[in-house]
Order: structure tokens, then sequence, then C-alpha cells
């Protein structure tokens, strides 16, 4: 497996610049970043939430690798409540992507996407591309453009 081509498709009918990564296979954001030799803050994860009254809703939260969702914190930016996905809620979302590591551009799956304000602080983000051993880099400023994400501090 390689680069997602939903995501794939997507970067290039948008004529974005990136870079496509291959790295030794890593389940977690830190791994990824320690193989790639990058920092933590420059490797972007994305977490799958629940949302609301009933957690029922879906959403995507994109931090830094180091950093963890602050359930209560992301539940004050969005007027209601949030919780983590379990993997039974998201497994079928993702068809075209190994469990776990989907990209952060929600509007591929009919999601909704949150960014912490912190990943803003690198002029590139690095992210998995649909596989364990896959990831893709390019401008957050980019990324913002196309993920076009509600920005907030929940991390």
């Amino acid at each position: 497996m390689s680069v997602s081509s939903r995501l794939k498709s997507f970067l290039d009918s948008k004529q974005i610049p990136y870079e496509s990564l291959t790295h030794s296979t890593s389940y977690t954001a830190q791994g990824v970043a320690a193989v790639m030799q990058i920092s933590g803050k420059e490797m972007a994860k994305t977490v799958v939430l629940r949302a609301g009254e009933q957690g029922d809703e879906t959403i995507l939260a994109v931090l830094p690798g180091p950093r963890h969702v602050k359930l209560d914190k992301m539940s004050a930016a969005i007027g209601k409540p949030v919780r983590l996905a379990t993997e039974l809620e998201f497994s079928t979302l993702f068809p075209d992507c190994e469990l776990g590591a989907m990209p952060p551009f929600g509007s591929l799956y009919d999601l909704p996407v949150y960014v912490d304000e912190s990943l803003a602080q690198d002029l590139q983000i690095v992210f998995n591309a649909g596989t364990h051993h896959d990831a893709v880099r390019l401008r957050y400023d980019d990324f913002l453009r196309l993920a076009n994400p509600t920005v907030c501090s929940f991390a």
C-alpha cells in the first residue's frame, strides 16, 4: 500500500506541492517522528472523536504528535460533550486507510476537522497518508486552506 489514492488525487487536483515519504512501519505519531528523524511537534496526528449528547457525531482532531486531546477543552471549544471514538466506531469510515492511519482531511470522508492552534508553530507538517509506513509533508498554510478546519485550543 502507498499514499491513499483518494488523498493523492485530492492533493494533485488542488495543485498543492507535497512530498510523499516512506518510513519503517510505526503505529504512533511519536514513533513515525522518531523513525523519520523529525520533530514530534511537526508530526500531525489525527484523532477520531465522537461528539454530541448521544455521541453520534464523528469529528477529527488534528494536533502535534507529542500532545494529547484534552476532552474537557475540546468539549468547551465545540460546545458539546466529546469522547474518544472506539476503533469499532470508526473502522469503516476510512475504507482506503489502514486502521489508525487516516490523513487529517475530513472533507475526504465528510467529517469536520478541528486543529489545535499549537500545530501552527511549524511551517510544514507531516501526517499519515493512509498507511503505517507512508506519510506526506506539506506546508501548514496549504493544510489550512485545504482542510478548512476550525482552529482552537484543545491539546
